[in-house]
């Protein structure tokens, strides 16, 4: 059995021969460029400077030697953008970052350093521009900088929130049918976020990628509007929506099953104690929405669609379950009702988790190796009957992890599938 057909059938919750491993294919399920170039060092991999292939978070790409050395199952086919509207595919140039590693970004990657000695980031990588992101002088990824505008009430339209939504290119489709089709012939799974399938992902709020972000961009001011202008909102999702979809049928033209898995979106819906909105509220203003591009998906593709969300969203299952989703991410097991046996047994037959596998706040940067181990292990045992579980850790790797515990990790997965 080769990667793609274990997660396939794990996807169908079938027992697959051993745990589907993931490391790397999506932008939650990642590892900061410090902690993978440690791990390439561990394992006796080429030196060589590590390509940033999502510059927001700062995530490095997981390559073939790698994925080979530890048995990832999983791959991804990355888009030709990033969150910052500059492109991200070579030529590559070389930059040394705060913590003193060099890196590979794309030639868009334009950045000046402030007053305070943070580093500034650009919409499109136009340093005459108001920078849209910033990298603490101490810190180890960007921070979105809200450019939000006065709001005036009256003047509020759905379309200032649709700017970043189009549709997609013939130039764009190219490059996303070369790329899958190189990923396809890995023999592993493949994902792929689209784009253009988020509604309301908090990352995307702020618009680090447009020049004169208009309509509501501030966080906080997003949260609220979801109850002071739920029509609005509406408005905005149904017809981004609309748009996803024509655009879907246009990548399911080029790729078809190129792809085994869509990411679709990223937006957060839990705390670690609570949800940011109450379920019949996630109901009312996304359900919907979410129904709609995950049944045209189902009914017109093979894609598996998957969902972050972090925080404690137990009570938020069933409304995923409802709306279509096949997937849900990073599984937070550290948060309030988010405990993996009650997981298991109360959605296992119809969510797959891909996450959940170790504690990233806790045990994973600060435990000890056993612990690790030890989590790993227990986490396996109830996660992985009968499918429906893909391991990796809750949320991207971040750079703080001790890299005798991110192998602790690592040997605990093989030693489980034996």
């Amino acid at each position: 059995m080769n990667s793609r057909e274990r997660l396939i059938q794990t996807l169908n919750h079938e027992q697959p021969d051993r745990i589907v491993f993931d490391m790397g294919s999506t932008p939650t399920t990642g590892i900061h460029v410090r902690t993978l170039e440690k791990l390439r060092e561990y394992y006796g991999l080429e030196k060589r400077p590590i390509r940033v292939i999502e510059p927001y978070q700062m995530l490095g790409l997981v390559e073939q030697d790698l994925m080979d050395a530890i048995g990832i199952d999983v791959t991804a086919a990355w888009g030709d953008g990033n969150l910052f509207g500059y492109r991200n595919t070579p030529p590559l140039k070389g930059v040394k970052t705060f913590w003193g590693q060099e890196v590979l970004v794309p030639q868009g990657f334009s950045t000046k350093t402030d007053e305070k000695g943070d580093l500034l980031s650009f919409p499109m990588g136009d340093e005459s521009l108001a920078p849209s992101a910033k990298m603490p002088q101490s810190g180890y990824f960007f921070d979105a900088i809200e450019r939000q505008k006065t709001i005036v009430e009256e003047e509020l339209k759905a379309e200032d929130n649709l700017e970043e939504f189009t549709p997609v290119s013939d130039e764009t489709l190219a490059f996303w049918k070369k790329e899958t089709a190189l990923a396809r012939a890995t023999n592993k799974g493949v994902v792929a976020a689209l784009g253009g399938t988020a509604l309301g992902d908090i990352a995307l709020i702020p618009g680090m990628n447009l020049a004169d972000p208009k309509g509501i961009r501030s966080v906080a001011e997003w949260y609220m509007s979801t109850l002071m202008r739920s029509d609005l909102i509406k408005e905005v999702f149904d017809r981004q929506s609309e748009l996803a979809i024509e655009n879907l049928r246009r990548f399911d033209a080029e790729i078809g099953d190129n792809i085994d898995v869509i990411y679709i979106c990223g937006a957060d819906f839990g705390t670690q104690d609570s949800t940011f909105c109450a379920p019949e509220q996630f109901a009312d203003i996304w359900v919907p929405y979410y129904q709609r591009i995950n049944n045209w998906i189902h009914e017109n593709t093979p894609w598996k669609t998957f969902k972050h969300s972090c925080g404690a969203v137990e009570t938020f299952m069933s409304h995923f379950i409802d709306s279509g989703f096949d997937i849900i991410n990073p599984v937070q097991v550290n948060a309030a009702g988010m405990d993996p046996k009650f997981l298991k047994e109360k959605y296992g037959k119809h969510l797959t988790f891909w996450g959940g596998g170790v504690d990233t706040q806790k045990t994973l940067p600060y435990g000890k190796p056993v612990e690790v181990r030890e989590e790993v292990l227990r986490h396996c045992e109830i996660f992985a009957k009968d499918g429906g579980f893909v391991f990796n850790t809750v949320h991207n790797i971040q750079a703080d992890v001790p890299i005798d515990n991110l192998v602790a990790m690592i040997n605990a997965i093989h030693e489980f599938n034996g």
